[in-house]
């Protein structure tokens, strides 16, 4: 094997570890065995592997930090993803800056300018519009950067995200058989929530005689779920839904708040309404509320391996793309009575 063509995971392969022993033996850290080390070293030897000057980099010391950027701060799902990628990180000898664009495009750029500036080794960032051209600048200067929830291929960029397509079609599957035919899905912007919405579409055209709209929202917020509330009240009954996929559950929280403060529509016996992600509130909502939950812990520990993986390996290693399946949680608002509830 050449030297152009070994990689970090050349090395974990001979040397019979991770791709994270290899990195914290690049890096000095003195937790890793002794015996683990011998091993990397003579595989290094044997496959004439030479760090790259990034990697050379982290082992001096002059890197151990890594960005994360969400979309919310205050937002369960984020706050849990950030908890993770902490321990994650600690772990493999990084700390972690955390920032929220709070999906403004101007607060992410800032972001970004203030985790160049802070020469971290790598960024894990959920993007507010797919990837701009600071995030590519970024990615060509050396800086490793991790998308997260990008449904959209990216070639040039390591991708972690849970199957949105997957989450929409479970969600709104179980409301067609909870016998709604009159299916809203709301959620936005668009880009930000395509794969959730092309999944509800699939689970629709399997069902003749099932109709679905979409209301598109400025964000994914409990404020922005009043506003839709408000909106199905002022719709006369023979228009209004009959079964509802919010694509989160803060926006779904929000609704069902408006909703049954007004007491003109029962959820669920008038209506079944779901959300996405399984945030803490969910279960303990004033109805426990059905939800997609993804993987979080899985999609924040793979982020931060991949990040380490990359920052090791420079330019050489191969960009990664890690889809985990959602799975249905199903509780009281979707239910039209209290049968089959799971928790």
């Amino acid at each position: 094997m050449s030297r152009g063509r070994v990689h970090i995971r050349d090395v974990a392969r001979i040397a019979g570890v991770s791709v994270g022993t290899v990195s914290n033996v690049l890096n000095g850290r003195t937790s890793v065995k002794p015996e683990l080390v011998a091993r990397v070293h003579t595989a290094m030897r044997d496959l004439d592997y030479v760090p790259n000057s990034h990697a050379r980099q982290l082992s001096s010391g002059a890197s151990r930090t890594l960005g994360l950027l969400v979309l919310s701060s205050y937002d369960s799902f984020f706050n849990t993803l950030a908890e993770v990628a902490e321990d994650a990180a600690e772990k493999a000898g990084f700390s972690v800056l955390l920032g929220g664009s709070s999906q403004r495009a101007e607060r992410e750029t800032r972001y970004l300018d203030l985790f160049e500036s802070q020469r971290v080794g790598g960024i894990m960032l959920a993007p507010i519009d797919g990837v701009t051209p600071r995030m590519r600048s970024i990615q060509a200067g050396g800086t490793p950067i991790v998308l997260l929830g990008v449904s959209e291929a990216e070639p040039n960029f390591s991708v972690v995200q849970s199957d949105a397509e997957r989450g929409g079609y479970l969600a709104v599957r179980h409301l067609i058989e909870q016998g709604r035919n009159r299916i809203l899905v709301a959620g936005g912007p668009m880009h930000q929530v395509r794969g959730r919405v092309d999944g509800a579409t699939r689970a629709v055209a399997e069902s003749p005689g099932v109709r679905m709209d979409y209301l598109s929202t400025v964000t994914l917020t409990i404020d922005e779920g009043r506003r839709v509330g408000a909106r199905i009240l002022e719709t006369p009954p023979e228009r209004r839904p009959d079964g509802i996929f919010a694509a989160n559950d803060l926006l779904a929280i929000g609704l069902m708040h408006e909703i049954t403060r007004a007491g003109a529509i029962r959820i669920p016996d008038d209506l079944s309404l779901i959300g996405h992600d399984d945030i803490e509130f969910a279960a303990t909502a004033q109805v426990p509320l059905t939800t997609v939950r993804q993987p979080v812990e899985l999609m924040a520990q793979a982020a931060v391996d991949i990040t380490v993986s990359e920052i090791a390996a420079g330019t050489a290693e191969e960009h990664a793309r890690r889809v985990y399946s959602p799975e249905l949680v199903v509780r009281h608002t979707s239910l039209p009575t209290s049968v089959g509830v799971h928790r």
